[in-house]
């Protein structure tokens, strides 16, 4: 459903980022996400030829990170196409730091140590976010749909329980999908849950 009507109003802003998730041939995962602004107005900008022209991008961003099944990151890469100084493409090599680092517990702790401050660029930085999403709905939509194949008391919980309303483990839909992790005032102790869904 979408939001209700708005006021009248006019567009000035349009910042999109796009994320895709591709497996590789070789077993690892290839993750890229693209972030680009567009005004809907000309302003001024030295560094660009004087201005930057009503839907030229402000912003035109891109970050490929490659990760194994654990989401351990193997290659990254970082590109500015756009930016508002000729400067900015400048720290997209500093994203390579990203090699060897893990996704998961202490990502954005990580990502502040590495490229807080005049370390790194902040849009990149900010992209890193919904990529880092996109890996484990790349990575762990495969594994689910594995999983979904089982019956259900062979389903292994996943490690995202209790990270959402929807995961609760005490939830329906835990109950239904992940009988195993159900922590529910009528869940069923394991031996007993066992012999019901056999």
């Amino acid at each position: 459903m979408p939001l209700p009507p708005p006021v009248p109003r006019r567009l000035l802003h349009q910042r999109t980022v796009q994320c895709q998730g591709y497996q590789r041939d070789d077993g690892l995962w290839d993750i890229e996400g693209r972030m680009t602004d567009i005004k809907t107005y000309a302003f001024p900008n030295e560094d660009r030829g004087g201005a930057i022209h009503a839907g030229e991008p402000l912003h035109d961003m891109w970050i490929r990170l490659t990760v194994d099944d654990d989401f351990l990151i193997h290659d990254a890469e970082a590109r500015t196409d756009s930016s508002p100084f000729g400067l900015c493409p400048e720290i997209t090599g500093r994203y390579r730091q990203l090699i060897g680092v893990r996704i998961g517990p202490g990502w954005s702790l990580k990502l502040r140590e590495l490229f807080s401050g005049v370390n790194g660029c902040t849009h990149l930085t900010e992209l890193l976010g919904p990529i880092a999403t996109t890996v484990f709905q790349t990575v762990y939509g495969q594994r689910y749909d594995q999983e979904d194949a089982k019956p259900a008391n062979e389903r292994t919980p996943p490690p995202v329980l209790n990270t959402c309303h929807a995961l609760a483990s005490d939830s329906p839909v835990v109950k239904k999908r992940w009988p195993q992790g159900y922590t529910g005032k009528d869940a069923l102790p394991t031996h007993l849950l066992d012999d019901c869904l056999t």
